[in-house]
């Protein structure tokens, strides 16, 4: 919701130079987002650091075709005011079938406007399919992961790890709603640190996984940072996992 409404656009320009002049460089957008114009704030923004950044952005499943993905991608890459994304994802599946969806990814890095390309929100399966339709360099799947939402660690998790493929985590703290959570705020509370901080390190805990959080504000971003730094002990994690057990069955993968 970042760049959609002209009242907050000061401090939100000021959350993302302060985000990287705290050493967090990579940005995570979509031409979905407002629309394009959380693209073109970041562009407004950061445009003159751009060699300070990791762009991400992510292309609605209609337009992943071989006739209309290098327009959306051009599209993206005019609001960012740049020449290239860093990488550049499939939003969520489509009717588009991944193999076009692929080969067009790979003419778009072939043509420098993309350094990677990856998806997000395919679950296992689509996950198989993808690699069997040439998707061996797909760099990583962005997937809603959090302490509520661990699906993921039964099987598209280890897939991922065995194939080399890292993760991405959005919605790291359930969009604010985990912040509430009795469990997480003792929890917290115990090591001196907020529950954000807390269900941030958690998603992070083991360096396998991309967190992805966002922030409007500079004292929002100046928090994101500390948890950065924030190691939990096995006696928090085991907690944690008390706390917020994980699913004993396969469980499809959930996405907001």
């Amino acid at each position: 919701m970042m760049g959609e409404q002209a009242s907050r656009r000061a401090d939100e320009m000021a959350a993302l130079q302060a985000g990287v002049d705290l050493g967090m460089t990579l940005i995570d957008t979509a031409e979905m987002y407002g629309d394009g114009a959380a693209e073109e704030l970041i562009g407004e923004a950061l445009g003159h650091r751009r060699d300070e950044l990791f762009l991400v952005s992510k292309a609605y499943p209609h337009n992943a075709s071989s006739d209309r993905l290098a327009r959306s991608c051009e599209a993206s890459l005019r609001r960012l005011g740049t020449d290239r994304l860093d990488l550049y994802l499939l939003h969520w599946r489509g009717s588009v079938p991944l193999a076009e969806t692929v080969e067009a990814m790979q003419a778009l890095k072939a043509a420098g406007k993309i350094r990677h390309w990856g998806v997000s929100n395919l679950d296992t399966d689509d996950m198989e399919e993808l690699v069997d339709a040439g998707g061996d360099g797909c760099a990583t799947d962005q997937i809603l992961y959090n302490l509520t939402r661990r699906g993921a660690e039964q099987e598209l998790m280890p897939w991922l790890a065995e194939n080399g493929i890292p993760v991405m985590a959005y919605s790291p703290v359930e969009q604010g709603r985990l912040i509430g959570h009795s469990s997480l705020s003792e929890i917290a509370r115990r090591i001196g640190a907020t529950p954000a901080q807390v269900a941030l390190a958690w998603t992070m805990r083991d360096g396998r996984v991309i967190a992805i959080p966002k922030a409007g504000s500079v004292d929002h971003v100046r928090d994101n940072r500390a948890a950065a730094d924030l190691l939990l002990s096995d006696e928090d994690l085991a907690a944690l996992d008390r706390a917020f057990p994980r699913p004993r069955v396969p469980t499809p993968l959930e996405m907001l």
